[in-house]
């Protein structure tokens, strides 16, 4: 679908919700760009309603759906191309786009990218790296996969002596309350404080049972920064910025993926996205899916923005630390002039 369809139920919760807690100008550090047909299949550890709600996203998708769904704001973009794709085929795409539109952006490594490639990556244009759990050895099963399968010691060794930036997505059932991913988080912010290490999702915590007391342990961070990207748990977030603060926070969409129309509940322990129905065909196989006849539902993306209101009016944050999270820690981070 190029662009997005707005209904009415959008523009209400825009203008009712969502205009006025915005700041002007947004940077979104995650969101991911790829064209038609470079998308791999059948990845280990990936959930299978991604494909189904987000084919693909081109640069030109990209510009009207965000106009169309942040009218009035400016949006400035950090590339990163779709991890799950033909990496040296996305990994052209993003930087031809970040140099003719002008984009700070992230380059998808395999587990096996040496520091020859990333070097020669950073030195043609790219800010830091965007590892995936699916690009880890193929002989680790997915359930058992860890941090420095796919993000290793070389690779954290040359981030952190040229302090370069990290959007890391962790793996494992358990998500953030995963012992392992603890240990590791912990690790990588002990050993290599120079590297500028984002943790995605909220460590994945989409649901309050994720998180556990993983922010007991992670407030103890120093360098760790964190996204709330394709997270709508309220409860999540305000465990975030009670643990870390807002200096270390920044938005992100997830696009194209957050264009999907759902809203989220939990069940059986997990995440459930509750889908209008019929509009994702058929769904009835997938555990992270459910239909509904609720003639209200709108983007994922808004629902997520939601969740951040709703957290930052639970803790009473002031519109200084919403125009740093939305904005200007981004614009520290990644030198982007606003």
């Amino acid at each position: 679908m190029f662009g997005i369809d707005v209904t009415e139920y959008d523009r209400k919760v825009w203008q009712e919700k969502l205009c006025d807690f915005l700041p002007d100008h947004l940077i979104d550090t995650h969101m991911h760009l790829w064209e038609p047909g470079t998308r791999k299949v059948g990845l280990k550890g990936c959930v299978t309603w991604t494909s189904i709600v987000a084919p693909s996203l081109t640069y030109e998708d990209m510009k009207e759906t965000y106009s169309k769904v942040f009218p009035g704001k400016t949006v400035t973009q950090v590339l990163t191309g779709s991890p799950s794709c033909n990496l040296p085929v996305v990994n052209k795409y993003i930087r031809e786009c970040a140099d003719k539109y002008g984009h700070r952006s992230l380059y998808c490594t395999n587990w096996d990218s040496d520091e020859e490639e990333i070097l020669k990556a950073m030195i043609n244009g790219f800010s830091g790296i965007k590892p995936y759990q699916n690009n880890s050895p193929s002989y680790i099963p997915a359930s058992e996969v860890r941090i420095f399968d796919f993000l290793t010691h070389r690779q954290l060794e040359l981030m952190n002596k040229i302090g370069g930036i990290v959007l890391l997505h962790i793996p494992r059932n358990l998500r953030l309350r995963d012992p392992i991913n603890l240990a590791q988080m912990m690790e990588i912010d002990e050993r290599y404080p120079n590297a500028k290490v984002i943790i995605a999702h909220v460590g994945r915590a989409y649901i309050p049972s994720d998180v556990g007391d993983a922010f007991e342990v992670l407030k103890n961070t120093k360098n760790l920064y964190f996204d709330f990207s394709a997270n709508t748990s309220a409860y999540a977030m305000a465990k975030m910025f009670e643990a870390v603060g807002t200096d270390r926070v920044m938005f992100g969409t997830d696009m194209p993926f957050t264009k999907m129309r759902m809203f989220r509940i939990e069940k059986n322990g997990t995440y459930v996205n509750v889908v209008p129905r019929g509009i994702y065909g058929d769904v009835s196989n997938d555990s992270h899916m459910e239909e509904s006849d609720d003639p209200n539902i709108t983007t994922f993306v808004y629902e997520e923005l939601l969740a951040v209101r709703e957290a930052a009016i639970q803790l009473g944050l002031t519109r200084e630390d919403i125009e740093k999270i939305f904005c200007k820690n981004a614009a520290a981070y990644f030198d982007i002039k606003i």
